[in-house]
């Protein structure tokens, strides 16, 4: 059996392909969507101070994984500062874990149209409103933005993507897996690559 092993399954050699295989487990074990998708993020500014949060994956491909956002949020005012970000996604249930590392770039205007089309009327109002970590003095002041939103929308269910949302996606360079082992021996194996243009990565089996 090969070093790049993961509770005794061989790890396949595309990591997206991988991640792939993991995500779909999770979204059969865990009964609302939210939980397989929620992850960590973290970022960081230009003088190393750290900040994280939870976001939803919407999208994932080859070309990396995407969250959405409102591009004034503290978030998005770090990314645009320092384009790095670190993603983790804990499965507790399944004794898994998947820790991503990479570049991030906004996606295309697009993909964030396509994704914001999907969000139920009520959540789409809700974006226009939300200036994302800005004070508020109180929640009847977003609610009754809201109202005032929903009523100039209430005629037509496609309310527009504001220019200030969108969606980031994350490039990765590593892409660890971690599956919980027994006595701690934990199975790591991580996955790296130099060129993000490219889809070839190198393997390396971590000690626990």
């Amino acid at each position: 059996m090969s070093v790049y092993t993961l509770a005794g399954q061989e790890a396949l050699s595309d990591p997206f392909v991988q991640f792939s295989t993991w995500y779909q487990d999770a979204k059969t074990v865990y009964a609302r969507e939210e939980e397989a998708s929620a992850m960590a993020l973290s970022t960081c500014t230009p003088t190393a101070k750290p900040s994280c949060r939870t976001v939803l994956l919407k999208d994932f491909s080859t070309k990396g994984f995407s969250f959405y956002t409102n591009y004034t949020s503290r978030k998005s005012t770090e990314l645009e500062a320092n384009p790095y970000a670190a993603l983790v996604l804990h499965w507790p249930k399944l004794g898994r874990q998947v820790r991503i590392e990479g570049h991030v770039v906004r996606a295309p205007k697009e993909q964030s149209d396509k994704y914001f089309a999907t969000r139920p009327k009520g959540s789409k109002v809700g974006a226009w409103v939300s200036h994302q970590s800005k004070e508020v003095k109180d929640r009847e002041e977003l609610l009754c933005e809201w109202r005032k939103l929903d009523e100039k929308f209430k005629d037509s269910e496609d309310v527009p993507r504001p220019e200030f949302w969108g969606g980031w996606t994350v490039v990765p360079y590593s892409i660890e897996f971690w599956s919980n082992g027994e006595f701690r021996l934990h199975d790591r194996v991580v996955y790296r690559r130099e060129d993000t243009n490219v889809n070839r990565w190198s393997m390396k089996r971590l000690s626990p």
